[in-house]
């Protein structure tokens, strides 16, 4: 079976909080924060189903496809605009579709696991599905907690998936989840994101590594033989570990946190969507999309880009 990525489309808020608007109220700095994060500026407004709506249009436009075109949509947030309903169908109400609709909740692997369960749709016979990465972060931080405030922000990324009979760009897949850290980055009902940063750090390398190993292992290729490395947008320092360890130049890694911040289940699409309109990746060219998160959970894929 083959699957397609037919289009891509991103949405931030217009609002830029740079670091230097952070030093104001928080005991940091411009240079604090870049040299421990890779981040300069985030994104911060809207909601996970305003920010939805945007990239998914935008990834139908780039698609060329109606609504009436899509099969299933999947979501993957952290941060509903509600416990209930699911976000997934509010948003699919906005974009006039009349397909099934759901949310799935990863963390900030969760685009990955939604390209995961969309590719399983696919197989069992539908032909395109809608699959949005969105975030409204801010409103589950705690503004005055040095260690959060600096890392996330709001944004969403979408792409519409293919049923392709010939060829695919989706080479392998390699996920997993591991229960026992899942005290190691929480957010309570009701409550704000705390994180044991040291051993997320520690066990995020070695996860995104392993698992990204795998998936080049599945896909018959080796890490000389890609083009770009698109990972989750957590903090520079692991990307370059991660990158290290598999042996790849961070020349070849697509890095927009310093623009964007973690945008969780977000960034890998804001990060692809980068790529893609810069040139970046070429057809016949191969990809590694890798990711981890609370849970913890983590996840990578090969893609060869049509």
């Amino acid at each position: 079976m083959g699957v397609r990525f037919k289009g891509w489309g991103v949405a931030v808020p217009e609002r830029i909080v740079t670091n230097d608007e952070l030093s104001k109220t928080l005991d940091t700095s411009d240079d604090w924060i870049a040299e421990r994060t890779g981040i300069r500026e985030r994104r911060i407004g809207g909601s996970a189903k305003s920010l939805g709506v945007l990239a998914g249009k935008r990834a139908m436009d780039d698609a060329f496809v109606d609504p009436a075109d899509i099969d299933f949509l999947v979501l993957a947030t952290t941060t509903p605009d509600r416990i209930a309903p699911a976000t997934a169908p509010m948003i699919a109400h906005e974009l006039g579709l009349s397909c099934p609709a759901m949310d799935v909740n990863a963390a900030c692997s969760g685009f990955m696991y939604a390209i995961r369960t969309a590719y399983g749709l696919l197989e069992t016979g539908n032909k395109r599905i809608l699959v949005i990465g969105a975030e409204h972060l801010s409103r589950w931080v705690d503004w005055n907690d040095r260690n959060m405030a600096v890392l996330l922000a709001d944004g969403a990324g979408a792409t519409v998936l293919e049923y392709d009979p010939n060829d695919t760009d989706l080479l392998s897949f390699s996920l997993g989840a591991d229960g026992s850290a899942a005290d190691l980055l929480t957010c309570e009902h009701g409550g704000f994101f705390e994180m044991d940063g040291k051993e997320v750090f520690r066990r995020a390398v070695r996860v995104v590594v392993d698992s990204a190993e795998k998936a080049l292992e599945s896909a018959g290729i080796s890490a000389d033989d890609l083009s770009l490395v698109i990972p989750h947008q957590a903090n520079i320092r692991i990307i370059q570990a991660a990158t290290q360890r598999l042996g790849i130049e961070m020349e070849r890694a697509v890095v927009v946190l310093d623009r964007f911040g973690n945008t969780s289940s977000a960034s890998i699409p804001l990060a692809f969507d980068d790529a893609r309109q810069n040139g970046r990746i070429k057809p016949g060219e191969f990809a590694l999309l890798t990711g981890f998160g609370a849970g913890m959970t983590w996840a990578s894929a090969i893609i060869r880009w049509s």
